[in-house]
């Protein structure tokens, strides 16, 4: 396994990474890796790189956006919450509940029902 990839221009990613997730509807979420297969590689990443770490970087990307991106409707290819904090992952989850968005009792979201198409608005 190679290591985790360092942006050239981590502000130019992340703003493309936001782009998406305002694309996000209400009440759906997406994948990180969802979002970064709609992605070209970043400048200075080569696209097996990208393959092996888009999601991670997307992840990276969320965890830095500003609080008008809807952030929250970003979550793991098994539908879950992974918060380094407790309390944000608590939070996390009470946003997507006020969306419409509900968990079964293993903290999953049913990907089926809730994932988002990835089609423009």
């Amino acid at each position: 396994m190679s290591e985790i990839p360092s942006l050239p221009n981590p502000q130019t990613f992340y703003a493309e990474v936001w782009n998406i997730v305002t694309l996000i509807p209400r009440g759906k979420v997406a994948s990180y890796g969802q979002i970064a297969k709609m992605l070209r590689p970043p400048a200075g990443v080569d696209a097996d790189t990208f393959a092996e770490f888009g999601a991670l970087l997307v992840s990276n990307a969320v965890a830095a956006s500003p609080d008008e991106i809807p952030w929250q409707r970003v979550v793991n290819s098994k539908g879950q919450i992974k918060e380094r904090d407790g309390l944000e992952a608590k939070r996390h989850k009470l946003m997507l509940e006020d969306e419409g968005v509900f968990f079964n009792p293993r903290g999953r979201i049913n990907m089926k029902k809730y994932g988002w198409s990835g089609k423009r608005k």
